[in-house]
């Protein structure tokens, strides 16, 4: 019997089961049909963020965002190509703090940006200030 990891769809939300060892097959939703992985962040709303973190059996980054923050938009790239590299063993996602001012302020993010890698719903590492992908890369691999 093969081991099933939950996986929370990127585009409609609804929780997928796939078995472990098929994690890299390019995975799809069962519901809506969009790719479970693709390279690039999810984007969070508050109403979505808790289903996310709690409900993924994969580690979850959070990139705390805003658009007029001149280092976010700095590092944006480099956390895209990170996800890149690191999905699917890492579910990349990124909460834009100015629209969901809410979910900021209840993870305590004082600035931006703001890294924090969850797993099972658990807040275990948090880093702050832009880095380059590789830097990204290596602080995750060195967490997880």
């Amino acid at each position: 019997m093969s081991n099933l990891l939950n996986l929370v769809c990127p585009a409609c939300s609804v929780t997928n089961r796939i078995p472990a060892e098929r994690l890299g097959e390019h995975a799809k939703c069962g519901k809506c049909g969009s790719a479970l992985f693709n390279g690039h962040p999810t984007e969070l709303t508050a109403a979505n963020f808790a289903k996310h973190i709690s409900r993924n059996d994969v580690p979850v980054l959070v990139d705390f965002w805003a658009p007029w923050c001149g280092p976010c938009r700095m590092m944006a790239p480099a956390f895209e190509q990170a996800a890149g590299q690191l999905e699917p063993q890492v579910r990349f996602t990124k909460l834009n703090t100015e629209d969901h001012q809410m979910v900021g302020a209840h993870y305590n993010i004082r600035s931006i940006p703001t890294m924090v890698l969850f797993r099972g719903g658990q807040e275990i590492a948090r880093q702050s200030g832009a880095l380059g992908a590789a830097d990204i890369v290596r602080w995750v691999r060195s967490q997880l």
